[in-house]
């Protein structure tokens, strides 16, 4: 690993940890000040759709000023709004808070740029797939440590994101070197790209599966509180300490066996079967009615976003030109956030109003829908206007 992808491994993965204390605790947090399913599917919606208007925007400009500064924008934006989820006394300081996040909230998009900037197009799955690994692992520790610090206070996991996102934004500051020389980068109007973008077929169809494979999983992870604490009576500590054994298996992954795979089968095809095993561990997991086979369940589906993940930003990244990668991740980020936007609404409406099976099983048949629009994608071809 060269040092550039290490530190921004390291400066990701410290981000994770606490990001992910704050996804298993933010329901039963939201309960507290009286939230239903519905208004906790918002409260993820709402910092996705504030993702969704800022990532081209902060895409572009870190094609244009460079990496490294969008990215310590994007962590230092973080540490404001979990002090803000920490001395919150309403839901409308938590939106608040959710939405200074996503507005800032361009660092995973920024990264990707920048793992393209140091890599060759071949070496990108592998890199992804650390850069995965650091969400794995980040999802290790987070929810555990969500688990533990929730017995102290509820409010002490939050406070313990703030200084980790703040450690993770001195990391990026003094260690991070930039990639991108000002003089070569593009200018104007971000907005402007995107009908450009989606003009051309192969990148629309890339997009197009983009948003529906994260609109998928954002179901899945924006309900996982309420479905295990409803059908098994879990609380904080309970959830965050299963969402840490599945980063553990997704780490395993995407942090070793992704490479030999992708390798020996290409991209595309690892993606396949990532997306066929995350829907047959969706359908298992709205089955489960007990705690083992839960557990046992969760084991294909971790598997399936361990092969899912870093593929999919890799079949991104090579459908772009070098010099708009920026761009290009940007407009994945802004449909992967209308993903993570309306995934959750859907989610938690269908648990409130149906049951919380209802959930599980839309999200497998989305991704098998998913699976079927990559089946005629040729990741070896670029569109005539991408390689002019």
């Amino acid at each position: 690993m060269t040092r550039p992808l290490f530190i921004i491994f390291l400066t990701i993965f410290v981000n994770l940890v606490g990001f992910g204390i704050i996804i298993p605790l933010l329901p039963f947090y939201a309960e507290t000040f009286g939230a239903s399913p519905i208004v906790i599917g918002l409260l993820f919606a709402v910092f996705s759709l504030c993702q969704l208007a800022a990532a081209p925007a902060l895409g572009d400009l870190s094609d244009r000023w460079g990496r490294r500064p969008i990215l310590i924008f994007s962590l230092a934006g973080t540490v404001v709004s979990f002090v803000m989820l920490a001395v919150a006394h309403s839901l409308a300081m938590l939106f608040a808070a959710r939405i200074v996040d996503g507005l800032s909230g361009g660092n995973i998009s920024t990264a990707r740029a920048y793992v393209a900037d140091v890599t060759a197009p071949t070496d990108r799955a592998k890199a992804y797939g650390l850069i995965g690994a650091a969400f794995g692992l980040g999802f290790i520790l987070g929810p555990a440590l969500s688990g533990v610090l929730s017995r102290i206070a509820i409010t002490a996991p939050i406070w313990t994101a703030a200084a980790l996102t703040l450690a993770a934004t001195v990391m990026a500051w003094r260690w991070l070197p930039e990639t991108v020389h000002r003089a070569h980068a593009g200018t104007g109007n971000p907005f402007r790209y995107l009908p450009e973008i989606w003009r051309r077929p192969l990148v629309r169809r890339i997009l197009v599966v983009d948003f529906v494979y994260w609109f998928s999983f954002a179901i899945f992870q924006t309900t996982f509180a309420l479905f295990a604490a409803r059908r098994f009576g879990f609380d904080v500590p309970k959830t965050g300490y299963f969402f840490a054994a599945f980063g553990l298996l997704g780490a395993i992954v995407q942090g070793g066996l992704i490479r030999p795979i992708v390798r020996r089968f290409g991209d595309k095809p690892t993606f396949l079967l990532g997306l066929g095993l995350g829907a047959a561990g969706l359908v298992a997991v709205a089955a489960a009615h007990s705690v083992a086979l839960f557990a046992l369940a969760l084991v294909p589906l971790a598997l399936g976003i361990g092969f899912g993940h870093p593929t999919m930003s890799s079949l991104v990244s090579l459908v772009a030109r070098g010099d708009e990668q920026g761009r290009v991740q940007g407009a994945a980020g802004a449909v992967e956030s209308l993903g993570r936007t309306i995934g959750p609404v859907w989610g938690n409406a269908s648990l409130q109003q149906i049951n919380e099976a209802a959930p599980y099983i839309s999200a497998a048949a989305f991704l098998l829908l998913t699976l079927v629009m990559t089946v005629g994608v040729r990741v070896g071809e670029r569109d005539d206007a991408a390689a002019a």
